[in-house]
């Protein structure tokens, strides 16, 4: 493999974290990587900006409550519009609320629309379906009594991170063979595990150096409990829905290939795709938007896609 391009920044923090010293997150106990993970996006993220409405509240799930956080630039919104269901990522072991509390709050600030964060079962306590169960029992629970937020909601935009991509388009599946009380508009999906196994160039290259390692992806799958044979759970079997779909991939990363395959059958099987690649960048970026300033550019990028993709006006400046 010839040098891959590295963004100045991205090498920047390479180059810190391989001369930290710090154990990786795989290397700890679960207990001490979810905290350290929760440490790294504080560190790493953009600050958290002020937004009107930010309210915290749960519904039930199959496992009992399952909380969730909902973003607002407005305060009384007024007018019906979609509302974006934001699974986190962390390789259904690490993250939740509040590790990507940042990241939420600019996606509704730059969209102008509500964001419906899910604190969904990790593993191993709760190894898969737990994950995936909960994700769609949320989806459905809006769907079926959206007054339940306040908001007059006119469909669904599926969205994650990573293990969060995952559950984007797992519960866009489950919605599109068995649909809700509202529609299923779009699915934005950032750098996401498609559970498509470890036999792509992508993993062979990306794989040491660039942020997930392979012993990182056995740790989690490890944790998972996973049937690889699942369709909820290797999504390159699944019912693979004509439902738009925004995917944002990163040419440093161990994902990126079966990220691409993802895309091309979706787009096989009649849906409106739109596939970006962050060049030159890595795994994990919506969080690391402090550490990577020059990742700003490609979630503008993407979530003009995404609301081009729901036929919105797009993206409104930063603050």
């Amino acid at each position: 493999m010839t040098q891959p391009f590295v963004r100045p920044d991205v090498e920047a923090f390479l180059q810190a974290q391989a001369v930290s010293g710090t154990p990786s997150l795989h290397e700890l106990p679960v207990a001490i990587a979810r905290e350290a993970f929760g440490a790294i996006s504080a560190m790493t993220d953009a600050p958290a900006i002020d937004i009107a409405a930010v309210r915290d509240l749960w519904c039930d799930g199959p496992g009992g409550p399952i909380p969730l956080r909902l973003y607002d630039c407005q305060r009384d919104r007024s007018r019906a519009g979609p509302l974006i269901v934001f699974f986190h990522g962390g390789g259904f072991v690490l993250g939740g609320l509040e590790s990507h509390d940042s990241f939420c709050r600019f996606l509704a600030d730059c969209t102008d629309l509500p964001v419906l964060a899910v604190d969904y079962r990790l593993a191993p306590e709760h190894p898969f379906p737990g994950f995936v169960d909960d994700a769609e029992c949320v989806a459905r629970w809006v769907a079926g009594q959206p007054a339940a937020l306040g908001l007059e909601i006119t469909g669904l935009v599926t969205c994650g991170d990573s293990a969060g991509g995952h559950l984007a388009i797992c519960v866009a599946q489950q919605l599109a063979a068995r649909p809700a009380g509202l529609p299923l508009l779009a699915q934005w999906v950032f750098y996401p595990f498609v559970g498509g196994g470890n036999d792509w160039d992508s993993v062979r290259n990306f794989s040491e150096g660039y942020v997930v390692t392979r012993p990182m992806m056995d740790w989690f799958d490890g944790h998972c409990g996973t049937p690889y044979d699942d369709p909820r759970y290797a999504l390159l079997l699944g019912p693979v829905p004509a439902v738009p779909l925004m995917i944002q991939t990163t040419s440093l990363d161990p994902l990126q290939d079966q990220g691409i395959a993802y895309a091309r059958l979706a787009e096989a099987h009649g849906a409106r795709v739109v596939h970006l690649e962050a060049a030159g960048m890595v795994h994990g970026f919506v969080t690391m938007r402090g550490a990577l300033p020059s990742t700003f550019g490609d979630l503008e990028d993407a979530i003009a896609a995404g609301l081009s993709l729901l036929d919105m006006p797009q993206a409104r400046d930063r603050p």
